[in-house]
């Protein structure tokens, strides 16, 4: 530590005595050189006692603060920040916002610097003051903006995410829709979970508005309508979901199901089913299949359909529940045999994810519209395969 801090003394040095010395053609060569400041020397007595953050104080008084220097002291902080000592980049970054001989342009430099320190310092109401300053400056205002965005998402305030989600689409003239249409729908589940099912249906209907490619948006409409007794309307909305990203079957299925059971209508499910079966080769829809072709017709078609089935697309899963149905129809050594092979079978679904990111891989047993290892919307999805669908 204490060898790069005397590299940083070192550049302090050469930047001070460039700049005093030998950087302007306009004083007279007769004009004797300036001394170093004493801070500089306090500075080097601080290194050599181990007394770093002293030292690096020390240094930033000798290295005074002008045109020239401005961006020495940027690039000081921001090293600081990347190495992970953040407490030292906001000391120095804050000494700079503090400064009145800075020009606006070069204060707005230094506030975004200090805004993303406290960022990183986890300080997100002290970075969200600065970044709002620095909107009001007209100057880096869409970088401050989405870093406004970023905090109000981790803070999940999401009206004032919309807000500045808004006017960075206004400011940058990029397509929004699809995360503006998250942001509404988080607020639409805080108002169903708070029972308030007639809000969160105005407001899931405000998100499909602005994107109607949301499956997201679909299924929570369609969960609002189902849980307040609507399930002919829910039916409609859950089957928007084929149109608008098939892989997102295998949530929609289940929903489709209950509202036709709850609706009287369970002579259709058999059709529905086999008609996405047809078009997709759904896992989903083949379990939902067996389930009701064992209700209606008995085991041995479930048997029949599932076998059929994994002939033409293995799946773990399937087999799972094609053991299930047979453990029903075997007894004495055969069926041991197969309860050692559904152990088996699922201890290996156990270890298996049944989402993953198309981005960055993040496996996931549950469903989350932003991934939480890369913290991109919209790219977890299903897993397809022998694994999944």
């Amino acid at each position: 530590m204490c060898e790069f801090l005397l590299l940083l003394s070192l550049a302090a040095l050469l930047v001070w005595y460039t700049a005093r010395a030998g950087g302007s053609h306009a004083a007279s060569r007769s004009t004797p050189p300036k001394t170093l400041p004493a801070d500089y020397f306090k500075g080097l007595s601080y290194l050599g006692s181990e007394q770093p953050d002293k030292a690096i104080d020390s240094f930033i008084r000798a290295l005074e603060i002008d045109s020239d220097t401005i961006e020495t002291h940027l690039a000081l902080g921001n090293l600081y920040r990347r190495r992970g000592e953040v407490d030292r980049a906001i000391r120095i970054h804050q000494n700079l916002t503090s400064r009145p001989a800075l020009t606006l342009e070069q204060r707005a430099d230094a506030m975004l610097e200090l805004g993303q320190d406290y960022v990183s310092a986890g300080l997100l109401d002290r970075a969200e003051a600065w970044f709002r300053e620095l909107v009001d400056t007209h100057l880096h205002v869409a970088t401050a903006l989405a870093q406004l965005v970023e905090i109000y998402e981790r803070e999940q305030e999401w009206e004032s995410a919309i807000g500045a989600a808004r006017r960075l689409a206004e400011t940058t003239g990029e397509a929004w829709s699809p995360r503006l249409a998250h942001y509404y729908c988080q607020q639409a589940e805080r108002e169903q979970r708070a029972g308030k099912l007639e809000q969160a249906l105005g407001i899931v209907r405000q998100a499909y508005g602005l994107h109607r490619g949301s499956v997201r948006a679909s299924l929570l409409e369609g969960d609002i309508l189902a849980q307040s007794g609507e399930d002919a309307a829910a039916l409609t909305v859950y089957r928007r979901v084929e149109d608008q990203d098939p892989s997102f079957l295998s949530e929609a299925i289940p929903r489709i199901c209950g509202c036709f059971r709850r609706l009287g209508r369970t002579d259709e499910i058999g059709a529905f089913l086999r008609e996405i079966l047809n078009r997709y080769g759904s896992l989903t829809a083949t379990l939902a299949l067996a389930d009701h072709e064992q209700h209606v017709h008995g085991e041995a078609s479930a048997l029949q359909l599932l076998t059929e089935q994994l002939r033409r697309r293995p799946s773990l899963r399937g087999y799972q529940r094609l053991v299930e149905l047979k453990l029903l129809r075997t007894t004495g050594e055969c069926h041991e045999r197969l309860l050692i092979l559904r152990r088996l079978i699922t201890a290996l679904l156990a270890e298996r994810p049944v989402y993953q990111c198309q981005q960055c891989g993040f496996p996931a047993k549950s469903l989350h519209w932003k991934c939480p290892g890369c913290r991109h919307w919209d790219t977890i999805k299903p897993v397809q395969g022998i694994d999944g669908e």
